[in-house]
């Protein structure tokens, strides 16, 4: 892979960890926890993106980039489709993890996120905007991308789909994961644009903001329960 690509991953994975240091700066200063994660979350990962879209700068304007994704137009119908065909995906997974394999449904993992977005509203700016435009860089356009040049579509989903679901700590719906790897990646190599997967997965996760913010975690339960075949949703 190019050097900028290791810089990118880097970059990526010091912003995930920062937050060792960062959240009890801001608690020693008098933020509560959820405030905290919220204000160092929004701030790192805004310097995150930043720097991740420098690295990438001059490789978005070459030519041959430019000539071969396809149009605007195709791009945005195709990312407006891509939300249906991940909310598919998504369905037809977990119901395979909860019908065939016994996987309670819902995600603890998505829980806690909105736990802390409706205590700090600061905080819905990373699943919507800065998660979606950094993951989809790192295992769409570098992991997938690198090893789909080298291999095949299939090697390269297996192996990006794998490492996205395990960058989330959520291993219990690796299927649910994997089944968004499919499909960003398909976008990805249809439209030959990354901003094809980013919009898909921004409406995605702000699909779930929308239906969970004003729901407590209760009532998400209940749902889900009576519901037993339909999935409610992830942060990915």
């Amino acid at each position: 892979m190019p050097r900028r690509y290791w810089y990118i991953i880097i970059t990526y994975i010091v912003a995930q960890l920062s937050g060792i240091i960062g959240y009890p700066m801001l608690m020693l200063g008098g933020l509560g926890q959820n405030d905290a994660i919220a204000v160092w979350s929004v701030i790192s990962f805004t310097i995150a993106t930043i720097l991740i879209l420098y690295f990438l700068k001059n490789e978005m304007k070459q030519p041959e980039y430019r000539d071969e994704r396809s149009s605007v137009g195709a791009i945005i119908l195709w990312s407006i489709a891509g939300v249906f065909l991940a909310l598919f995906a998504q369905g037809i997974a977990a119901a395979i993890e909860t019908n065939l394999l016994g996987v309670p449904m819902g995600s603890e993992n998505t829980m806690d996120l909105m736990r802390i977005a409706r205590e700090s509203p600061l905080f819905i700016l990373l699943p919507v905007v800065f998660a979606p435009i950094t993951e989809e860089i790192i295992f769409r356009k570098i992991i997938f991308g690198s090893i789909y040049k080298k291999t095949n579509f299939w090697v390269a989903v297996i192996v990006s789909a794998l490492v996205f679901g395990a960058f989330h700590f959520d291993f219990t719906h690796m299927l649910v994961y994997f089944s968004m790897g499919v499909v960003f990646a398909f976008l990805y190599v249809k439209t030959r644009s990354i901003i094809t997967p980013i919009v898909a997965h921004m409406a995605m996760n702000s699909f779930v903001v929308v239906t969970q913010y004003f729901v407590d975690e209760e009532q998400i339960r209940r749902m889900q329960e009576q519901l037993e075949t339909i999935f409610i949703g992830g942060f990915l």
